[in-house]
């Protein structure tokens, strides 16, 4: 055999010995991420079924999400100092018992305090998951490794609505919550079986002051600007006290944050990689993709059900196109990363986002669902492209010994952009209504109204898309030598089995 067929075999073996631990971590993921979505459409059979006001319901939702934002910058200390499996584990674990509790809840008090439960533990599983994934990846095939766990970044969402609606129309919300159970158990055994144990770093005691202010600022910061504009676009406003209280408190414990963990040797969140001029532009441009993506999922479902009369499951049916394409087109974007790298990958995958944002502003009354469908299934596309290849570049920006910190970092902050999308442009909805409501009626108001918030989306996107010019390729750093000595072990494992 050639040097070059030798080298091609040792690739596919490479990435078949981490064919096993990728569907641990897949399965641990898609279930964390569906339930951030799934509840939604179960709000109003809770609300019946507790007999208990929204207020009190839409717990379930904001507590569920802020408990995230409180233990993501948590994740990148526990995982070095106690090993990222060990952390993994326990996380899937928690999170799997809080879906217990859940299913056995018998108030809202009750299912607010198991979903905060629940929280706690699926907050840290996406950013030990992108690090882990990262550190097993074969030289060389960083991004093709890094797309396969991008599907359920984008597919989960999605497809949390389709399920729960189902579930919801056809049995009981609390199965919302149980086929948590026997998929947890399954990602446990799974990762208990195949992942390596990656060698612990030497770190130093925790940062306490950190530890208090980080989940804080992200916490009340998620809280202020998702109170702004709610969940279902029925939000208490720009200057309501909830709002103002959560976002002065969040920024305030963000600006003693950052002065505490810059003036430490050992801090939690590792803040000075914000010095790489590449990491800094590639964390912007996520936070813009992050703000079109979530935007886009919180719109088309009001103006579906809103505008198009349809059910909360037909509604999840008639966005599948959207999960779909997100799917296939996730790998495709990996792979094109490693070969040309995220400049290119991140401005065709924008611009595609920009198209379907025009096209969903010029809907209509008489729109066919086949014109709808369209341009859902090119924003699942073009986010496929540019998601996955956006995370890469910002782990490869990083020295590789802070990963773990650097995935907490940009976990924390993807929390808060979702929350400021979503309370955004429901404030920009809600004007455009407030406009339109004076000449128009019906549904053209509610078209002429989205039409608009669409058109800023699709401007977001064409910024993200002209920002992604600035990208550069990082160069390739050697792993550490624990974990190549992990990745080894992995492969030597895989041997023996077979």
């Amino acid at each position: 055999m050639t040097q070059a067929s030798l080298n091609a075999a040792d690739e596919q073996a490479s990435i078949k010995s981490i064919i096993a631990p990728l569907v641990a971590i897949i399965v641990g993921m898609f279930m964390v991420i569906l339930d951030g979505t799934a509840m939604n459409v179960a709000m109003p059979r809770l609300i019946n079924d507790f007999q208990s006001p929204i207020s009190v319901v839409q717990w379930t939702v904001t507590g569920y999400a802020l408990a995230q934002s409180a233990v993501i910058p948590l994740a990148g200390w526990l995982s070095d100092r106690f090993g990222a499996k060990r952390i993994f584990l326990f996380s899937v674990i928690m999170f799997t018992i809080g879906s217990a509790l859940c299913a056995l809840a018998a108030s809202a008090e009750q299912l607010i305090v198991y979903r905060i439960i629940q929280g706690l533990g699926g907050g840290m599983v996406s950013p030990i998951a992108m690090a882990f994934t990262y550190r097993l990846s074969p030289p060389g095939k960083v991004g093709a490794v890094m797309g396969m766990i991008g599907i359920p970044m984008l597919l989960a969402p999605a497809l949390g609505p389709v399920l729960s609606g189902w579930l919801v129309d056809f049995a009981t919300w609390h199965w919302i919550f149980l086929i948590n159970v026997p998929v947890g158990v399954i990602a446990v055994i799974i990762a208990l079986r195949t992942l390596p144990n990656i060698e612990r770093q030497t770190v130093p005691a925790l940062d306490y002051l950190g530890m208090f202010f980080a989940p804080l600022a992200f916490a009340m910061l998620a809280y202020g600007v998702s109170s702004a504009g709610g969940e279902a676009g029925q939000g208490n406003g720009w200057t309501s006290t909830q709002t103002v209280t959560g976002i002065t408190v969040g920024v305030i414990a963000l600006i003693v944050f950052i002065f505490v963990e810059l003036r430490r040797s050992h801090p939690l969140l590792e803040l000075r990689v914000f010095g790489s001029g590449n990491f800094t532009r590639g964390i912007v441009v996520q936070w813009i993709a992050t703000i079109a993506l979530f935007g886009t999922m919180f719109l088309v479902p009001l103006l579906l059900q809103q505008a198009k009369g349809y059910s909360a499951f037909t509604t999840g049916l008639i966005m599948l196109p959207q999960a779909l394409s997100a799917a296939i087109f996730m790998p495709i974007g990996g792979r094109l990363y490693d070969r040309i790298g995220a400049r290119p990958v991140v401005i065709a995958g924008l611009s595609i986002v920009t198209v379907a944002g025009f096209l969903l502003s010029r809907l209509a009354p008489d729109t066919s669902l086949a014109m709808i469908m369209l341009p859902l299934a090119m924003l699942g596309s073009g986010m496929g492209l540019s998601m996955m290849p956006l995370n890469t570049h910002i782990i490869q920006s990083s020295p590789a010994h802070l990963v773990s910190r650097v995935t907490s970092l940009t976990g924390a902050a993807q929390q808060v952009m979702v929350s400021f999308a979503v309370a955004g442009l429901s404030t920009i909805l809600a004007n455009r209504i407030e406009h339109y409501s004076a000449a128009e009626r019906g549904p053209q108001m509610l078209y002429s109204s989205f039409g608009d918030t669409f058109l800023v989306m699709a401007g977001i996107a064409i910024a993200g898309a002209a920002l992604g010019f600035m990208l550069r390729r990082p160069r390739p750093k050697p792993k550490p030598a624990g974990e190549r000595k992990a990745d080894g072990q992995a492969e030597a494992g895989m041997m023996m089995g077979h």
